[in-house]
């Protein structure tokens, strides 16, 4: 079942997410064109480290997100959004978040022993 609240290839929460956020000193256009024109992008974001080129989502002027693929093994897979919005003081506020997505971790994900959780019994 999918969310509403998420836009098409938005991954769900997950515990291997990284999130930073920058103020940059651009214009809203300016830090749009550098995420999402290819020949820019290239000078920080290699064609080569994506699983694609193309973007899997885009909200013109605001959000663009592309898959990753780790270049050595296990060739893990990601997802990156950008977001853009105006500073406070003007320029612009850039976030970034990178999620772990690949199914091969998910699908294994390890409880810590001490999270106060009883065990879990799988049926067979």
């Amino acid at each position: 079942m999918s969310d509403p609240k998420r836009a098409p290839g938005e991954p769900t929460e997950h515990p291997a997410t990284l999130k930073f956020d920058y103020d940059l000193n651009a214009p809203v256009e300016t830090a749009w064109r550098a995420i999402s024109s290819p020949e820019m992008r290239e000078n920080w974001l290699p064609e080569k480290d994506l699983a694609d080129p193309e973007p899997v989502h885009t909200v013109p002027g605001k959000e663009i997100r592309y898959r990753m693929r780790d270049a050595e093994p296990p060739h893990l897979e990601s997802m990156v959004t950008f977001r853009i919005a105006p500073g406070l003081a003007g320029g612009t506020r850039l976030t970034i978040i990178h999620d772990l997505t690949d199914v091969r971790v998910s699908a294994h994900r390890q409880v810590p022993a001490n999270t106060d959780r009883g065990p879990v019994m799988l049926a067979a």
